[in-house]
């Protein structure tokens, strides 16, 4: 490493190119050997030789770890594209490697910002300001220009989509992050250097939830599910949908078991998971 550059990572695993010059690699296989990682680049060590990525060139990186579909028997890797190229990494230890990568690209980094943008599904008259990113194990700080602090949980991010529209009296790209603050359904907006926006969307995106047109809901179901979506406390939903608690207690046991409520503390006080909200806003928006 060159001075002033930082090792972050040196871990043993397999790479391989997939894209060259905008075009599919046929055969590709995986070449075991080393991957290091600085505050600077990707440098990829094997008996065939070394290639280096520069961190400045990554346009997007995105997250595949899914033991179902395997591609080549390698169920975790990153995949990072530098203008027409895309390899893949699959270091040993992945997740910390990821983060790693994460904070290398995006800590410290200036956005521009509004939060809440919506707020139990109601639309928030807050107004654009810049922030700085700060990446920790698995969440995302955004220190914003007001003295305010948004924490974005990773695993948290029910729905993210990109738009594109006027921020700051010029038109960019920006991602539409939904997620929680406290028990209420936020979405938190974050614009800026493409770039990082793109690379930003990638981290947020790794646990998705999951496409809530596979859930079928009852009416009942749906109404409890909205009101919780709508920033109502579990202990008062009883009172404001109309129902006794007994008939409550059993639709929250029927969305845990769909995986749309998770046990917060004690019974009844439950709390919407990242598939829950996507549902519920799903829900509202066929009203």
């Amino acid at each position: 490493m060159s001075d002033g550059e930082s090792t972050l990572a040196d871990q043993q695993g397999k790479f391989t190119q997939v894209v060259k010059d905008g075009n599919k690699v046929p055969d590709v296989e995986w070449i075991p050997g080393r991957i290091l990682l600085s505050d600077k680049r990707i440098v990829l060590a094997s008996n065939q030789g070394k290639r280096t990525i520069p961190l400045s060139k990554v346009s997007t990186i995105k997250t595949k770890d899914d033991a179902s579909q395997p591609f080549a028997n390698v169920t975790s890797y990153l995949s990072l594209q530098v203008g027409n190229d895309v390899t893949l990494v699959a270091p040993k230890d992945h997740e910390e490697f990821e983060h790693e990568l994460y904070s290398a690209v995006l800590d410290g980094e200036v956005v521009i910002t509004k939060h809440p943008a919506v707020k139990g599904g109601v639309i928030q008259d807050a107004e654009w300001q810049k922030g700085r990113m700060a990446v920790d194990e698995d969440q995302i700080g955004l220190a914003l220009a007001d003295g305010s602090f948004v924490e974005v949980e990773v695993d948290d991010v029910g729905d993210l989509s990109r738009n594109r529209g006027d921020v700051l009296d010029t038109e960019r790209l920006f991602i539409e992050v939904e997620h929680t603050v406290g028990n209420t359904a936020v979405e938190t907006h974050i614009s800026g250097n493409q770039r990082h926006v793109n690379i930003l969307a990638g981290l947020l995106g790794s646990n998705q939830a999951t496409d809530p047109d596979d859930v079928d809901l009852s009416e009942r179901e749906q109404e409890v599910l909205m009101a919780l979506y709508s920033g109502v406390s579990p202990f008062q939903i009883p009172q404001f949908v109309g129902m006794d608690v007994e008939t409550v207690e059993q639709i929250y046991d029927q969305l845990i078991e769909q995986g749309i409520l998770e046990i917060e503390r004690e019974r009844r006080e439950v709390e919407l998971k990242a598939r829950g909200r996507n549902v519920a806003s799903e829900a509202m928006g066929e009203e």
